[in-house]
């Protein structure tokens, strides 16, 4: 049994995938069935109809193959292949008496169009099917005209009407069922994705608040052992094993809610240290080997920036070389500056380019010029990643030609009420 259950739902599979094969089978099983009750004689059986007492006529034979091979493409063409099956239909009404039932070529094409149409439709299509047919058998026949064989004609178009609409109401309503619950299930990963997008939001925000209340325990037991160091070396002690313990708690804190927020599918944290301006010349080099001439000025390099502004102006200078690279035409140079100006440093990226228009080279990396509207990202990321960390940066076309990206760094980070609750925006 398991064996044969097994081979039909691979046979019913297969004539799912080949719905022409599976017309033609029906076609084929119609015209033997047809082929098998035009040797039934109606009119002349003691108790009901004699078979073998007549056979069909070649022209009834030639119909009903005709009809049966119109059922191949009952999918592709449905009221197409009704139309022809019925005047197939009416045809052996009309020249045959008594006539061979091409009639059930009709009846399944009936049910074709009505399973794959509205129900509008399907009355219309089915009224006049049943007129036509009926009225065929009725009126060129020689049995009258409320015989079993006419009403059965009546009886049968209807019937298959009528199955019809209610498949396709079925398929609709099932149909209908499968969407809802892929709706639903669609709705409540969503809700789930938000959900947890809510709590990562306030275990971040819980995150910030506790760090922040060590960090000022720090900052406060810090200022203390520096100010009793010389005079109360004791106290001065203590203080430092506050500022330890501080400490220590907030890596704590800073450890265990970074794993909670932290999923499955994370990628794994970097080991290697933030980039900075001390690996500028590797980042310059990968833009020479790229085919992109950069000349690098950079003033007091002995001099370090602090971690933040040192990221910031690394991060800068690498999308601003990027959208060079790519808008800038093959024949662009760049040149890179970095200058310390008191509690500043300034980031100057230039080039020569010739790709377009520069209100177009600005827009496609991410920004009018001068003010950071467009299609992308570029420009976007360095201006957030530049005011977040306290500076300005602006990006214009350059009289004569090309384009120029500067932007102005704070060496210290602000603080107090300069802060602000925004992160640096990305690169793009």
């Amino acid at each position: 049994m398991t064996t044969l259950g097994t081979g039909f739902a691979r046979a019913h599979r297969w004539l799912r995938g080949h719905p022409l094969a599976f017309d033609a089978g029906l076609a084929l099983g119609v015209l033997l069935c047809m082929i098998c009750a035009s040797f039934a004689d109606p009119n002349h059986g003691a108790n009901g109809p004699a078979f073998g007492t007549r056979t069909p006529e070649p022209l009834s034979v030639l119909l009903m193959v005709l009809a049966a091979a119109a059922l191949v493409l009952r999918r592709r063409r449905p009221r197409a292949v009704l139309a022809a099956t019925g005047a197939l239909s009416a045809a052996e009404f009309v020249v045959m008496d008594p006539p061979a039932p091409v009639v059930m070529s009709a009846v399944i094409a009936l049910y074709t169009v009505a399973s794959r149409t509205d129900r509008p439709t399907t009355w219309r299509v089915g009224l006049l099917t049943m007129t036509v047919l009926t009225a065929a058998a009725m009126f060129f026949g020689s049995a009258p005209w409320y015989s079993q064989e006419n009403l059965g004609v009546f009886a049968w178009t209807g019937m298959a009407g009528a199955a019809g609409d209610a498949v396709r109401s079925r398929r609709a309503f099932v149909d209908a069922i499968r969407e809802r619950a892929e709706r639903a299930e669609r709705t409540r990963e969503e809700e789930a994705r938000r959900r947890v997008a809510e709590e990562r939001l306030r275990i971040a925000r819980d995150l910030h608040d506790v760090v922040a209340h060590h960090i000022a325990l720090v900052n406060v037991q810090a200022g203390v052992a520096a100010h009793v160091m010389d005079r109360r070396p004791d106290q001065a002690k203590e203080a430092l094993a506050h500022v330890r313990d501080a400490s220590r708690s907030a890596l704590n804190e800073l450890r265990a809610t970074v794993g909670l927020l932290r999923q499955s599918g994370d990628p794994e944290a970097p080991t290697e240290p933030a980039p900075g301006l001390a690996v500028l010349g590797e980042l310059v080099n990968t833009f020479r080997n790229a085919g992109l001439p950069v000349e690098v000025a950079c003033t007091d390099p002995e001099n370090p920036l602090p971690a933040a502004a040192d990221l910031a102006a690394y991060r800068v200078i690498q999308e601003a070389l990027t959208n060079v690279r790519k808008h800038a035409g093959a024949a662009a140079k760049a040149e890179v500056s970095v200058v310390r100006v008191g509690a500043t440093v300034e980031i100057t990226v230039l080039d020569n380019g010739s790709g377009g228009d520069a209100l177009a080279r600005a827009a496609k990396a991410g920004g009018a010029a001068g003010e950071g509207g467009g299609g992308g990202h570029g420009l976007i990321g360095m201006r957030e990643r530049v005011t977040a960390f306290g500076g300005t940066l602006t990006a214009c076309p350059r009289y004569g030609g090309g384009f120029r990206v500067h932007a102005i760094l704070p060496v210290k980070a602000r603080t107090g009420e300069q802060a602000t609750s925004g992160a640096p925006g990305g690169t793009g």
